[in-house]
């Protein structure tokens, strides 16, 4: 799509429902459309929303394998529940062939931001981009919400992301937590709390898959990805 189309569908979408835009971003994907997920809180509910707008929509999952235990509980429940087609990937280095170079996971802090960010391109950033560049996905679905941090409380529900070259769509844009609740409560879907992620220091703070640096650590993002869009 263009700039202009892109413009055009964030004006044509913004008063649409969740449900609506997701079935929007299915139908301009040419078969080709993918949800990525890490079954963080209310990762349900876009879920959800995607499988009932096509059953069998690729779920990209990066398990750096760090993930707590009611994480991995919770990831099997949403599979069975939803039937979901889980596309895992996981990084081209274990856990604990990480941990026994490293001494583990940097400590999530704000002082720990090379390592971090280190951490992230190795264990999530190249699993992802290896996932997206073998799915080759048209369009993208996010779980991304403006109240989630600042970078995303600019976002549009429609845009390109030029870190992997497709149509990034974030369909729950605009919600809040306790719209999310009510939606989770109402379909009967499960949550979980118990979620961390080493890659960020804090919840505000971007891990690369949705900023620049994270193309750029991954050697330039779109280039060499065929976006097809």
């Amino acid at each position: 799509m263009t700039a202009d189309q892109i413009q055009q569908a964030n004006a044509t979408l913004a008063n649409q429902s969740a449900a609506e835009v997701v079935r929007w971003a299915v139908a301009q994907s040419g078969g080709r459309a993918l949800i990525s997920t890490n079954f963080r809180p209310y990762e349900a509910v876009l879920l959800h929303l995607a499988t009932q707008a096509r059953s069998d929509i690729p779920v990209l999952w990066v398990d750096h394998g760090y993930n707590r235990p009611a994480t991995y509980r919770h990831a099997e429940a949403l599979q069975a529940q939803l039937r979901l087609n889980i596309k895992a990937y996981v990084p081209r280095m274990t856990a604990a062939h990480y941990d026994a170079l490293f001494g583990g996971a940097p400590e999530p802090t704000p002082e720990n931001e090379e390592r971090i960010k280190a951490f992230s391109t190795l264990m999530k950033l190249e699993p992802f981009q290896r996932g997206m560049r073998e799915l080759a996905p048209t369009v993208w679905l996010t779980a991304l919400r403006k109240v989630q941090n600042p970078n995303r409380a600019g976002m549009d529900l429609v845009g390109f992301d030029p870190n992997l070259g497709v149509l990034k769509v974030s369909p729950l844009l605009h919600w809040s937590d306790a719209q999310m609740e009510a939606y989770l409560k109402e379909h009967g879907l499960p949550n979980e709390w118990d979620y961390f992620d080493p890659a960020k220091a804090d919840e505000k703070r971007e891990c690369g898959l949705h900023a620049s640096w994270g193309g750029k650590a991954m050697g330039g993002g779109a280039e060499g990805l065929g976006s097809g869009v």
